[in-house]
């Protein structure tokens, strides 16, 4: 039976949080003395008491949870964090509409990227800062900062963990799950830092430097800027952020062992090596065919490629051109990279690299079983045997994930008759990506968007950043059973 006190007494104090988070916000508002001081305030204020009184009515609550009050937990956060979260675009009249507020928090805390804003230098800096924050948060994953905290509670976090953490496997760099999220967000942190002052060496400001680094290590591509990183007409400043893009969408844990020297690791990590190889050859069919059908130079056409495709590999979404208007055929490579995503265990989303690497090793295998049927060939990953049960889990994912692209975009034409920009706004959703093809390319934005298709995509969003399963699994019969 679910144990409703303990889910509603962790909201609870992941609300004060988030509260706590927005008076961050508050503070840069107050530097600007702009017109979001007290909206900002205000909406803090709401998260810490409704937070504070939920504690306090559940403070009997029997700290003991199962896998099913994880899954719950888990979904309901990314729901009641952006239903929340949304207050400061409300009280603000940054965005009027409701749907509108949610379908941008939502894109915010799961990383996705997509926007309904059509003049983003308008917002005051406080709200853009809650922007960017709300990516930053939502990146390394609200459930994995709650696990540094937790355990003051007294309740164990692995159940959590094991529902938020992005991947087929979840890698623990330290036995005690407290101390893994404390030494991923030290990574994350570090990063962050590292890259906000790398961006102010070439010239960005500081805000602006702080909101990009926010938005690079969570991979979810807000920008302060409405022609995103284009603004900046810097090939310093693009290549900075596309190296952080590209370590934000490999595996923290192997940052982990770089930065504590132990480099075998790293260029031993077999998914590591195919996320290089992907990265690398993606980058080089888009480079020669930019090479081939415009006329831009040698070094141009090569950073457009390089950063088009780490952006949407890494399913972060920052543009420098729009690649609508490359030749259709290096749109729909560019669109294949949609399904890929990071690695396991990266702030990335959409499939991932290791459930593609799995895919294509277990194709070729069956291969060889059909020609040897006494053999057995198991298949591995990094040396080492993929138990069946993985195998069947990437399997099913890869299944499920298709079929929702499938008749998500049938459904979304209802709303929108275009099948390519249909099509581009699913995959865009379901990955957190940001941009998509057609009408919700890299130049244009969700606002034309109808409010049902908006509501299916910040549903999709969820589904994708939770890795469907999690989700998904609360529509079964059997979870709500005793």
């Amino acid at each position: 039976m679910l144990n409703i006190k303990l889910i509603i007494k962790i909201l609870g104090f992941l609300l004060v949080v988030e509260g706590f988070a927005i008076l961050i916000a508050f503070g840069v508002a107050m530097l600007y003395q702009e017109p979001d001081i007290y909206p900002l305030l205000q909406s803090a204020l709401i998260c810490i008491v409704t937070g504070g009184v939920a504690i306090f009515l559940t403070r009997n609550a029997k700290l003991t949870m199962r896998k099913n009050d994880g899954f719950l937990i888990v979904s309901l956060v990314w729901v009641v964090f952006s239903l929340f979260g949304s207050l400061p675009y409300l009280l603000s009249g940054s965005i009027s509409s409701l749907t509108d507020a949610y379908f941008e928090t939502m894109s915010g805390f799961t990383t996705t990227g997509a926007t309904i804003l059509n003049n983003i230098e308008a917002l005051p800096h406080g709200i853009l800062f809650w922007r960017s924050m709300t990516q930053w948060l939502g990146g390394m994953g609200i459930i994995v900062l709650s696990l540094a905290i937790l355990p003051v509670f007294g309740i164990g976090g692995m159940q959590l963990f094991a529902a938020e953490v992005p991947g087929p496997v979840t890698d623990k760099l330290n036995p005690k799950i407290s101390q893994t999220a404390k030494n991923l967000w030290a990574i994350y942190i570090l990063f962050t830092l590292t890259e906000t002052i790398l961006l102010c060496f070439g010239g960005m400001g500081l805000f602006d430097a702080v909101n990009h680094s926010f938005t690079t290590m969570a991979t979810g591509g807000y920008s302060t800027k409405q022609a995103s990183v284009a603004y900046w007409d810097s090939p310093y400043i693009q290549y900075v952020i596309t190296f952080f893009m590209f370590i934000a969408g490999a595996n923290f844990t192997l940052s982990y062992s770089a930065l504590t020297g132990r480099f075998e690791r790293v260029y031993k990590d077999e998914e590591f090596k195919y996320y290089f190889l992907f990265v690398f050859g993606f980058t080089a069919i888009i480079f020669g065919g930019l090479l081939l059908t415009t006329e831009l130079g040698i070094e141009q056409a090569f950073r457009d490629a390089l950063f088009q495709v780490v952006t949407i590999m890494t399913t972060t979404g920052y543009a420098t051109t729009d690649y609508m208007l490359w030749p259709p055929i290096l749109t729909y490579v560019l669109f294949a990279t949609f399904f890929f995503g990071g690695c396991a265990g990266s702030t990335g989303g959409s499939i991932k690299i290791m459930r593609i690497v799995l895919l294509m090793k277990n194709s070729y295998y069956e291969l060889r079983r059909m020609l040897h049927p006494n053999a057995v060939i198991p298949v591995r990953l990094n040396g080492r045997a993929v138990s069946d049960q993985i195998i069947t889990n990437v399997l099913a994912f890869f299944m499920i994930y298709i079929i929702i692209f499938f008749f998500s975009s049938i459904l979304l034409t209802i709303v929108d008759p275009n099948l390519e920009s249909a099509m581009g706004a699913v995959a865009t959703s379901l990955g957190n990506i940001g941009p998509g093809l057609g009408n919700y390319g890299p130049a244009y934005t969700f606002y034309e968007l109808h409010p049902a298709g908006k509501w299916l995509m910040s549903f999709l969003m969820l589904l994708g950043r939770l890795e469907l399963f999690t989700v998904l699994v609360l529509f079964a019969p059997a979870f709500w059973k005793k």
